[in-house]
């Protein structure tokens, strides 16, 4: 974890704000770190996390969580944690096969005017059975919806529009019905003042997102130029 951000936010796994929204964001630069930082946040803080890996592997999230101490396995194992994994989960639905069970939270591929509705509820099955504890299970704290990334969704053909709804409806699950909380990844690869129509999409959902969430942390590189020594910036 890092604790120079952590000090910044005046947080701690012991004691954080319940109900925020926080959206991470890059502009040329890679802001991953900061999702690899909050899902060990939160599991050391003992959240029921839900986590849509839509961007990489389980074994890629799972090699970088063992670098900051936490066990991805294990935090399944335990019912910790529960990992959507989207690259395979996209597999299953364009090559079916017989031995291939999925989820149908990917059927917007197959079927694109159903939209994310499978996607939220995926989400909303794993929030709302976290609350049904069984006799001697382990007990969590609030849950946690992470998603790496949003921008994701874009690029296999889903209009913003739907995305901008999908993280609402999130968010009024997660953050106000149950105080929990949210964190989710979006990018922009072109530069701020370019007027090329290529990236509109992600620039669209950004500013959206923005307009939804209670914290924007942005990471982008510097004005200036490469540095050996720094390579970008994270402002809110």
């Amino acid at each position: 974890m890092f604790t120079e951000l952590n000090s910044i936010l005046n947080t701690s796994p012991d004691s954080f704000t319940q109900g925020e929204f926080i959206l991470v964001s890059d502009r040329q630069s890679d802001a991953s770190f900061l999702i690899h930082h909050f899902l060990s946040f939160y599991l050391r803080a003992r959240c029921k996390v839900c986590f849509l890996g839509l961007a990489q592997s389980f074994c890629h999230y799972g090699a970088v969580s063992q670098r900051l101490g936490v066990s991805l396995t294990q935090a399944k194992e335990k019912g910790q944690l529960v990992f959507f994994e989207g690259l395979k989960e996209c597999l299953s639905v364009l090559l079916p096969k017989e031995n291939n069970a999925e989820s149908g939270a990917m059927n917007f591929l197959r079927d694109p005017p159903v939209g994310l509705r499978s996607l939220y509820e995926f989400v909303r099955s794993s929030m709302i059975g976290s609350g049904s504890m069984e006799e001697g299970a382990e007990q969590w704290g609030p849950n946690v919806l992470l998603v790496d990334d949003l921008s994701v969704l874009l690029s296999l053909g889903v209009d913003v529009g739907a995305v901008l709804d999908f993280s609402h409806y999130c968010r009024a699950l997660v953050c106000s019905q149950m105080q929990g909380n949210m964190v989710m990844l979006v990018r922009c690869n072109k530069e701020e003042d370019d007027d090329d129509d290529g990236d509109e999409g992600s620039e669209v959902l950004l500013k959206g997102l923005i307009h939804q969430c209670n914290l924007n942390l942005h990471v982008q590189g510097l004005p200036t130029g490469y540095c050996k020594d720094i390579h970008g910036q994270v402002c809110d």
